[in-house]
């Protein structure tokens, strides 16, 4: 089975930018559907990226048109970009992994088997 660890978190001020690393190894990621979610203190996990298939990708709300779900297959490794970040971006950022799509949506953090340890990002304004 898979495993998963992030990386690239920091502290930056509103406005910066981060990139977030997702190694995948045990397993390739081309059999999995990919997702990025954060959680914030006090707050439920959320989706927040995710890339369903054929090469498309879905974003919530509130960082669409800010951030970007890529994948690097050589490196089997799985990035979010994200760009003018806000203070509300603050969170731990994790990355997670799906055998099936199954009826649950792409954002939905029931559909993934497998987690990462999560990656900090702090954003001050």
């Amino acid at each position: 089975e898979v495993q998963l660890a992030e990386s690239g978190g920091g502290s930056v001020q509103a406005g910066g930018s981060l990139r977030l690393s997702c190694a995948a190894s045990g397993d390739t990621i081309s059999n999995y559907y990919m997702g990025w979610f954060r959680q914030a203190p006090g707050k439920e996990r959320e989706g927040v990226a995710a890339n369903i298939g054929w090469g498309s990708t879905t974003y919530a709300d509130s960082v669409r048109g800010r951030f970007t779900i890529s994948q690097d297959k050589t490196k089997n490794t799985m990035y979010l970009q994200m760009n003018s970040l806000k203070p509300e971006d603050t969170a731990m950022y994790y990355c997670a992994a799906a055998r099936q799509s199954g009826w649950r949506g792409p954002l939905d953090t029931r559909r993934y088997n497998y987690w990462g340890q999560g990656t900090q990002v702090t954003v001050s304004s």
